[in-house]
């Protein structure tokens, strides 16, 4: 036993380190009691300095302390000169590269980094980026880093083309490197912008053009370096088929130019003396100085968008003072003027016309394809061919499938549609846990390509039934259809966005799962509406529909409301929900008929038509 060294228990060695854990603990609260001490009477000596820097040289993300010793650093420059300043933050700096090391992702660290540099009176630059590169260097996706280092750029004035020859180092020696790929997409379009296209008859030139910087610039890359981008990201993706960073950085790349800010459509109805505008993104009109001129004269309207959920819409209506364009004899010019953005459109209502729009289509406004050149096609369809052959080689590679049918889109979306349609079923068996987004992404674009069709054939009946739907978009350019067609498909809800159909009709949409009719909502056109087969259950979800003062005919066959007990019972409660009187509502349909109330409300009418539509429907099925 003797001269044998005593083997301390676990227990023993537990103790000794919650010992020593309350040492170190008192020593940490009693420091940091005393700063909140010294703030609070407005101490900012040497000692508190002192007192931060031993706390956050071990808790670097005490955000508090951070804002106490800049306090105390502001206190310095009041009370010293130039030269000891510099040699304080200079320190400062020094200080902070040992907080970095105790945790390379500090919020707190960064931060007060960044305020320092800005504030010394002669920032060393270079050091700043040797210290950035270090850091990538241990940890290419600190985006701490990345974003201290886009400040360090901006504040130097690094040359973009530098910065670019940087990301291409970093994504040379590690092809999955997200910050790498996604800084390039920001560089690119500064040091290699696409030409600027000729103004628009519509838009009138500002009276001064700021110049370009980072945020106002229009993120367009010129034909050129685009296609030295293929080629690099092809590179990338090849040697390492299943990361995604390249192909997230091969989407962008194929991805289309922001559209121009601009009013896309004007309608006009003399019927309903309303005027509906179309925009390019969604506005609040109410605030961006949207101006109505008449004949010549400008008209005080209360812009409103097309359904109370939205302060901000692509479509917003009006109406005119009775009696201003009813006149069929009469025509009309109308100008609705965009002053924020100095753009307007003209309307011209001609005699004999009921209504007249002026428009841009989707294909003028390069919506969903932009127009290609010869160079960029041939190297396209070479793209394509590429992936094609890494599909073949990886069948179940999911990116390479998104990627070829995002190729496809980009060459000829109509003529590519069958085999898009066939990627994404195979789409939705390799990556089954995203098979919801695949459906949406699909439905979208099947959408665009029944627009773009509806188009070339210059018809206002838009219809896409039996195309596995799951949720509608681009309802914006649908404010000129008559007639929309959605039978058979997998649809739970008409949006709110579906109020943008000003001009609807007739909407069709049997064969569905729809259950909310949220969007049909102050259609002032909408006659009938069809929804057999759906799963609408209860008399307020058709509710929006007592907003269409036109609606004649609703088909809810196969709907359970249809079975509900005491039908016309509940519909009197709905009505009333909607005040209408109370002598309106009478348990047989004939009363409605021989009774007429003098004054309708919109639900007078259509809780007759609405009963006598369950009674058919109730013997029908």
């Amino acid at each position: 036993m003797h001269g044998r060294v005593k083997i301390k228990s676990t227990a023993q060695q537990e103790e000794e380190k919650r010992k020593e854990r309350e040492k170190k603990l008192k020593i940490y609260v009693a420091a940091r009691d005393a700063c909140f001490s010294k703030r609070k009477e407005g101490i900012w000596d040497d000692e508190a300095l002192q007192l931060t820097q031993q706390l956050l040289s071990s808790n670097p993300d005490f955000a508090t302390l951070w804002n106490y010793r800049r306090e105390i650093l502001m206190h310095i420059e009041t009370v010293k000169d130039e030269d000891e300043v510099q040699k304080v933050y200079e320190a400062e700096l020094s200080f902070l590269e040992s907080c970095l090391k105790v945790n390379p992702k500090s919020y707190g660290s960064w931060h007060h980094r960044g305020w320092v540099s800005a504030r010394l009176p002669r920032p060393d630059w270079a050091r700043e980026l040797s210290l950035c590169d270090r850091c990538l260097s241990l940890d290419d996706r600190n985006f701490h880093c990345w974003d201290y280092r886009r400040m360090v750029v901006k504040m130097s004035g690094v040359p973009v083309d530098q910065e670019l020859g940087f990301t291409d180092r970093l994504i040379g020696s590690n092809f999955s490197n997200y910050s790498s790929w996604h800084y390039r997409s920001t560089l690119l379009p500064l040091l290699h912008p696409e030409s600027p296209e000729p103004p628009s008859p519509c838009r009138e030139p500002p009276h001064s053009s700021p110049p370009p910087s980072p945020q106002t610039h229009s993120h367009r890359v010129c034909e050129e370096q685009l296609l030295k981008e293929y080629e690099l990201v092809q590179n990338a993706f090849f040697t390492d088929p299943n990361d995604q960073s390249a192909w997230f950085y091969y989407r962008w790349l194929l991805g289309r130019a922001e559209r121009e800010e601009m009013i896309s459509c004007v309608y006009v109805s003399r019927d309903e003396e309303r005027v509906a505008v179309a925009f390019s993104r969604p506005v609040n009109a109410q605030s961006v100085g949207l101006l109505l001129v008449l004949d010549g004269q400008p008209q005080r309207v209360e812009w409103r968008s097309v359904h109370p959920r939205f302060k901000h819409s692509p479509v917003w209506i009006c109406d005119l003072p009775p009696g201003t364009i009813s006149d069929i004899t009469n025509e009309h010019n109308l100008t609705v003027h965009w002053t924020e953005k100095h753009t307007h459109r003209d309307c011209a209502l001609y005699t004999g016309r009921t209504e007249s729009w002026c428009r841009d289509s989707a294909t003028d406004q390069e919506l969903f394809r932009s127009e290609l050149s010869v160079e960029k096609t041939s190297v396209l369809q070479s793209e394509l061919q590429s992936c094609n052959q890494l599909q073949e080689l990886e069948p179940l590679n999911k990116w390479c499938l998104l990627t070829i049918i995002l190729l496809m889109r980009a060459l000829d979306p109509l003529g590519y549609e069958k085999e898009t349609l066939a990627h994404f079923q195979t789409l939705k068996e390799v990556d089954s846990m995203r098979s919801a987004y695949y459906s949406d992404l699909c439905s979208k674009f099947m959408i665009e390509n029944t627009i773009l069709k509806m188009e070339y054939a210059e018809v206002r009946v838009f219809s896409i039934s039996d195309k596995k739907l799951t949720t509608l978009c681009h309802l914006d350019q649908l404010l000129l259809v008559t007639h929309i067609n959605l039978s058979s498909n997998q649809l739970q809800r008409l949006p709110p966005q579906f109020a943008m159909l000003q001009c609807l009709e007739v909407l069709e949409a049997d064969n569905n799962s729809i259950e909310n009719l949220e969007g049909v909502y102050h259609l002032p056109k909408l006659e009938e509406v069809l929804l057999k087969n759906n799963k609408i259950s209860t008399l307020a979800a058709l509710q929006p529909l007592a907003s269409c003062p036109k609606l004649k005919r609703l088909d809810l066959r196969g709907n359970p409301v249809t079975q509900t007990a005491n039908v016309e019972a509940e519909l009197g409660r709905a009505a009333a929900l909607s005040h209408r009187p109370p002598a309106l509502i009478g348990s047989h349909c004939h009363r409605h008929r021989h009774h007429p109330h003098p004054h309708p409300h919109p639900w007078s009418s259509f809780t007759f038509s609405l009963v006598c539509l369950f009674v058919k429907a109730q013997v029908l099925s």
